[in-house]
């Protein structure tokens, strides 16, 4: 079974933020594509204890292959993703969950970009840390939510090429 994995925190009061951006990529794709062989999750857990409840989805270490995370990336303009193998957490704390948890890093994760950026495209990052945590546990406004939702169907191609084809050809598409 291939396992795509949206990140975020449960909860009305977290339904729109951008730390949820994983989480509502994932409840649209779930709609979008009706592919019986791919099972969409987004764990009913704080985003910084992702980690057992993907282990529990996830049928063994052979599974690794099949499973792809999705989730927030205040490093990338918003309507941007970047896919990824093999990497380190980043400092995100729901993949480091996830990596501690799966006790390997060897799956894919597809990013999805929240920060804001200038005209020049050079990215508006908030300074500090509460700054960021502030920014991260703040609602997306109304256009930021259209951003995502079209955003779906680049994402949702990238995960249907994934699964049938292979990630090389994704990362080299869709990076």
């Amino acid at each position: 079974m291939k396992l795509v994995v949206g990140l975020g925190n449960p909860g009305v009061e977290y339904e729109k933020t951008r730390h949820n951006a994983g989480r509502i990529l994932v409840s649209i794709l779930e709609k979008k594509l009706e592919d019986k062989k791919i099972k969409f999750i987004t764990p009913d857990t704080f985003m910084n204890n992702s980690g057992p409840a993907v282990a529990k989805a996830l049928a063994g270490k052979k599974a690794l292959k099949d499973l792809i995370v999705i989730y927030d990336d205040i490093d990338l303009p918003l309507g941007k993703i970047k896919i990824s193998f093999n990497r380190s957490s980043g400092g995100h704390n729901g993949l480091n969950s996830i990596i501690k948890a799966l006790k390997s890093q060897e799956f894919l994760r597809i990013r999805i970009g929240t920060a804001l950026a200038a005209p020049s495209g050079k990215i508006k990052k908030p300074k500090g840390e509460k700054a960021v945590l502030n920014f991260l546990l703040g609602d997306f406004k109304k256009s930021e939510l259209e951003t995502l939702k079209k955003l779906s169907k680049k994402v949702g191609e990238a995960v249907e090429m994934i699964f049938t084809e292979s990630k090389e050809k994704a990362m080299s598409l869709y990076n």
